[in-house]
């Protein structure tokens, strides 16, 4: 049976060409040139590429397409072959093709593990992190002269707030306001936050009520 190479190899020297001059013309390296002719294809990179390199050949020499890629995959089989590292990139160094398609997948097992790690926290932060608390008004030992503070600050919006034991509203965005009535003198003010998994923040403020005479 006529090999694929053979057809090509015979219709290139019918006409005339070296494999210089058909490497020119197709952008085709000679030794791939000179691999299809010989049938070493080991010697070609995989897939797609090894196909395009003899549909290409065989298309510059004129040659019918489909018929020579037809002989070309009955010969070709690309599980027993190796794959070429590229020039300059590492040491010429042929490995099995399975061997190449385990390397790809642990490298990607790494990123698919992050990204579900970072999934499962995010989806569970509340049962594993304190909620957030902020409070930007009392400051802390500050002197007040007024008998109601309002007590204002931010945590996450799926908690439950209270400020001094009293209840406390949130806005969408977490923020909330309460009045509270204080005695004078140096006092404390506890603002508690706690999440649906019974996760606690809890912030103290000192202040000194000293109210105008």
């Amino acid at each position: 049976m006529v090999r694929a190479g053979e057809k090509l190899r015979e219709e290139r020297e019918r006409v005339g060409l070296t494999l210089d001059e058909v490497a020119k013309a197709t952008k085709i390296k000679t030794s791939f040139l000179l691999a299809i002719e010989k049938g070493e294809y080991e010697r070609l990179p995989l897939g797609a590429y090894a196909n395009g390199f003899v549909r290409n050949y065989a298309k510059f020499l004129k040659l019918p397409e489909r018929e020579i890629l037809a002989i070309f995959k009955r010969e070709y089989d690309e599980d027993k072959f190796f794959k070429i590292m590229p020039d300059g990139l590492a040491k010429r160094e042929d490995f099995p093709l399975h061997k190449f398609r385990l390397a790809r997948v642990l490298k990607v097992l790494p990123l698919i593990f992050i990204i579900l790690l970072v999934y499962i926290i995010f989806q569970y932060r509340s049962a594993i992190f304190n909620p957030p608390l902020s409070v930007s008004y009392p400051l802390d030992n500050s002197i007040i002269s007024s008998r109601m503070i309002t007590v204002i600050g931010k945590t996450d919006p799926n908690t439950t707030v209270s400020v001094n034991s009293q209840a406390t509203a949130l806005d969408k965005d977490g923020n909330f306001k309460k009045t509270i009535n204080v005695f004078p003198g140096k006092t404390k003010i506890i603002i508690k936050s706690v999440n649906n998994f019974k996760k606690t923040t809890i912030l103290e403020r000192q202040i000194e009520i000293n109210p105008a005479p």
